[in-house]
């Protein structure tokens, strides 16, 4: 999942964008919306007794604006060995949006239930996350110990610690702007380190 990036949203190639966004019924907050995601991740995982890993939630929600002018949500996942995403940007809003990618995914537990195993493969096809076009981000590739410029016996402890002060430094709300790509891949890197030291 490391080819997608948190912020600014990483829109999945090929698919269209909504250009007539409407309001929502929707009244969730965005934190509860990703918490909704989560959880039927986390229950879709269960239903199919295939795990969903490396969920990474792209948007241009920031800690200075919840509603930026692109309210779009992209949602990238691992399940049954397939990278996949679900993208809406049919509301105004990206708690909305997040909240119906939720609703999408509860529809898919509902498509186990009552058709099983084959049914939902079949839809999942129609999710595949296909990467971004070469050389679109070719810093991605590096190895998050070089990503992170500690040394290769580093502790997970000196990795946060690195990852902390860079994050300070590149921060896209950070008072006179940070750097989103850079902020992107510092937190990529240490998902990465924490997954292999932890």
């Amino acid at each position: 999942m490391s080819a997608h990036q948190a912020y600014p949203l990483s829109w999945p190639q090929g698919w269209s964008r909504n250009k007539d966004r409407v309001g929502s019924q929707f009244k969730t907050a965005i934190g509860v919306a990703v918490r909704n995601v989560q959880g039927e991740l986390r229950l879709f995982g269960k239903d199919t007794g295939f795990e969903v890993t490396d969920v990474l939630i792209s948007s241009n929600v920031s800690l200075m604006n919840e509603n930026p002018d692109d309210p779009g949500v992209a949602v990238y996942f691992r399940w049954d060995k397939t990278d996949c995403c679900f993208a809406v940007d049919r509301y105004r809003k990206p708690a909305c949006n997040l909240q119906a990618i939720a609703r999408v995914i509860e529809a898919e537990r509902t498509k186990m239930r009552h058709g099983g195993l084959n049914i939902v493969r079949a839809s999942f096809r129609g999710y595949a996350a296909l990467p971004p076009p070469k050389g679109a981000d070719a810093q991605i590739a590096k190895p998050w110990r070089q990503v992170l410029g500690v040394p290769e016996n580093a502790p997970l402890l000196s990795a946060e610690a690195r990852y902390r002060e860079l994050a300070k430094k590149h921060h896209p709300d950070k008072p006179g702007g940070g750097d989103p790509a850079a902020f992107n891949l510092i937190t990529d890197a240490i998902r990465q380190a924490r997954q292999e030291l932890s």
